[in-house]
């Protein structure tokens, strides 16, 4: 039987022993109805098993969204092992910018909670690699990740956490399934508090529309994917100005595109911590 679609955090491991601890934690059971992908699920959470890789990753992010979401602002999480030259192993992370390293591409994941773990960069590759980066973290999901998630959310609501599984000390090649699933497993408290922080943040995006939201509709002509990245934007403005009032009397745009490019542009330029 096909999921009621309540689901309004999801998140994605590579591997199943990064997924264990969730799906014990939160009572997951898994759908029996997909074999695209390894599909964990109950009221609220979505877990899908990705697969190594930034293909598999991408692929499993697009499928669970299209086949689960159904909330205006979900939730996503990408959560698993990285590897530093000297971090301790075990240590959590909350990534507050990904590079990927074949495509040059950076990503800048917009945090506004306060975090109860240190922040750090990331760099996702191809394959394992055996020489680490003195200041980023390494893994080979990350990008693809984020890059396919913003498709389905605005990025306050993305979240990238990495637990560090190996270093200059302790090589890739010592890594084992038990050992992931306790790392993880010793962060659960962490991580829950910053699935509940953001969740917070996603239950005040979903309020009434904003009043500029229809007058912005009859002066400017929307796709149906303009009208949503519209609805992001203003809720995202709500959200990060307690909903102070927006003026853009003065502002002269031309198209839906150029309104969407202010308003991104605008929000940015706004500096918030909870």
């Amino acid at each position: 039987m096909k999921s009621p679609n309540t689901h309004k955090i999801f998140i994605y491991t590579a591997l199943a022993c990064e997924a264990k601890p969730f799906i014990e934690h939160y009572k997951l059971k898994k759908d029996l109805d997909v074999h695209a992908f390894t599909i964990y699920l109950n009221n609220d959470i979505c877990l899908a098993v990705t697969g190594l890789g930034k293909s598999a990753m991408s692929a499993a992010v697009a499928y669970s969204q299209a086949r689960y979401t159904s909330t205006e602002h979900p939730v996503l999480v990408n959560i698993g092992i990285a590897g530093h030259q000297h971090h301790p192993l075990g240590e959590l992370f909350l990534i507050d910018k990904i590079r990927d390293v074949d495509s040059q591409k950076s990503y800048y994941p917009v945090l506004i909670t306060t975090a109860p773990c240190r922040r750090a960069c990331l760099q996702t590759v191809s394959k394992p690699q055996l020489q680490y980066h003195e200041s980023e973290l390494c893994d080979m999901e990350a990008s693809a990740f984020y890059e396919t998630a913003v498709r389905f959310s605005t990025s306050e609501l993305i979240l990238c956490l990495k637990v560090i599984s190996d270093n200059q000390d302790s090589s890739v090649g010592a890594i084992n399934a038990k050992q992931v699933s306790a790392y993880i497993a010793a962060q659960l408290s962490t991580i829950e508090t910053l699935l509940l922080q953001t969740s917070a943040i996603a239950a005040l995006m979903t309020v009434p529309e904003h009043p500029l939201f229809y007058e912005l509709l009859k002066q400017y002509h929307f796709t149906a994917h303009q009208r949503q990245q519209l609805k992001n934007l203003l809720s995202r403005w709500n959200v990060l100005t307690d909903q102070q009032t927006l003026l853009m009397d003065d502002i002269n745009l031309v198209n839906a595109k150029e309104v969407l490019c202010w308003l991104d542009s605008y929000n940015n330029s706004i500096n918030f911590n909870l």
